[in-house]
């Protein structure tokens, strides 16, 4: 998140005052295409109607920060892009100076926003992707923080569930690559926080109880092809030899599936407790902070 504050990135209402060079309409307001230079000594190039900033232009903050994109009567309004001072970068829909609609946010670390946006936060549905671990959270936003039913997405696992203000809550289940499902419900607790004025302040975060192992692996099961017309010695020696490819096919496949207790051994690490995970950027205008919880180093030990 950029330090640069809201003021720093407001553009120049007053159209009529700076340098200015272009087209003008008979009543001698700026009309058409034209540049000009702010006493702010922000500048803008592009087109103009009836003296205010409208269709395509470029605006360039004197901070660096650049906006590329379509006008409608001096507001953004329509796709454009936002470059930032810091690196980071919105590209999609603007309503009235605002983020809204679909757009896409890169941010200084790396992370990427892909979704809806309403009043410059993200809210609908979005993919946030963490550079760092190539994790994925896939699903509702509310006021810019994880909100609803949802997806984080690791490299061997999967959490499905539904998420509030920014932690899995409720009900939801763990998906193992190993071949199985961990069923259970996230729990809110109170922490002890740290001290302020001689009193201790609590924090809510979230447990995940675990309730069942639902395996996936199913067992294979061996179909010999149907029995041919033949004589009854030249039978004989088919079932014989249909017996003795039946022992060898069979004797390379495990004898039984696992059971949930031994699933549930395998899983004894596997009982996922949240942690702090990196937080998903903000961008500039933007006061909420994402954090999910950390499942993405879990290991399954035998």
């Amino acid at each position: 998140m950029s330090d640069l504050d809201s003021e720093d990135l407001e553009e120049e209402a007053e159209n009529d005052l700076g340098e200015y060079e272009g087209e003008r309409n008979e009543a001698g307001e700026r009309h058409g295409n034209g540049k000009a230079r702010l006493p702010n000594r922000d500048t803008y190039e592009g087109m103009y109607e009836n003296g205010k900033r409208h269709g395509l232009g470029v605006y360039i903050f004197k901070n660096g920060a650049r906006y590329t994109g379509e006008y409608f009567e001096n507001k953004k309004n329509g796709q454009g892009t936002f470059m930032y001072p810091d690196g980071s970068k919105y590209e999609g829909e603007w309503v009235d100076d605002l983020k809204q609609g679909h757009g896409i946010y890169l941010y200084p670390n790396g992370d990427t926003y892909n979704g809806e946006w309403l009043d410059n936060q993200r809210h609908g549905q979005g993919i946030y992707t963490y550079v760092t671990t190539g994790s994925k959270y896939i699903g509702t936003w509310i006021n810019g923080k994880q909100d609803g039913r949802g997806e984080l997405i690791h490299l061997n696992h999967k959490y499905h569930g539904t998420f509030v203000n920014n932690s899995p809550l409720g009900p939801g289940k763990y998906v193992f690559d190993i071949g199985c499902e961990q069923h259970g419900t996230y729990i809110k607790t109170d922490q002890e926080g740290e001290e302020e004025e001689e009193e201790l302040s609590t924090v809510s975060a979230s447990k995940w109880k675990a309730e069942e192992i639902t395996g996936l692996i199913q067992k294979l099961k061996v179909q010999l092809p149907p029995a041919v017309s033949v004589t009854e010695k030249e039978n004989d020696l088919a079932v014989k030899q249909t017996d003795l490819e039946t022992k060898e096919l069979t004797s390379s496949l495990p004898d039984t599936v696992p059971e949930t207790g031994q699933l549930q051994s395998k899983l004894s690490n596997a009982v996922l407790q949240p942690q702090r995970f990196p937080e998903a950027q903000v961008d500039l205008g933007e006061n909420a902070e994402s954090v999910l919880p950390n499942t993405e180093n879990v290991e399954i030990n035998d």
